[in-house]
């Protein structure tokens, strides 16, 4: 038997990516954002800045996430960030925060802030790992179907 280990790439999205991006964040939120929310956000480039990340042979490449990020004033924000959950745990997450990271430095950008539901145990561990810090707290923030809205934390990476 033979493994071939697969190959990955991250890259700026481009309009035509908005379908897959809204199809992988709709699985990954309680809200997911639709292809037009996307569009529109894409359209904003600079100021919005978006990368995805192909998984495969080119030929047949598939989304396997991406991230959303605004640079405006010195600081940038990661919008949204989101694995496509058939591939996760295997570190594109953290591909995709150190690129939105070495994009938002070269963007001259002195913090790289984000928001993250208090409750989703494994993105604010990935976050402290990387360097970020709770700088705030937003009671009540994100819906769960059934239970009461979690609360968001506002985490900061210092890029300077």
């Amino acid at each position: 038997m033979v493994f071939w280990k697969t190959r990955t790439a991250i890259e700026d999205a481009a309009p035509e990516d908005a379908s897959a991006m809204a199809e992988i964040h709709d699985r990954s939120f309680a809200r997911g954002w639709s292809a037009a929310e996307i569009e529109a956000l894409l359209a904003d480039y600079p100021r919005v800045q978006a990368i995805v990340m192909r998984r495969g042979p080119a030929s047949r490449a598939r989304m396997a996430g991406f991230a959303i990020l605004r640079i405006a004033g010195g600081e940038a924000e990661i919008l949204t960030i989101a694995v496509d959950p058939a591939s996760r745990r295997k570190g594109f997450g953290r591909r995709l925060v150190d690129e939105a990271a070495r994009r938002a430095y070269r963007e001259r950008a002195d913090a790289l802030f984000l928001e993250v539901d208090e409750s989703n145990r494994a993105a604010v561990s990935l976050y402290r790992k990387l360097g970020f810090e709770t700088v705030g707290h937003r009671p009540h923030y994100y819906p769960h179907a059934g239970t009461a809205p979690e609360a968001a934390l506002v985490m900061k990476l210092p890029l300077s």
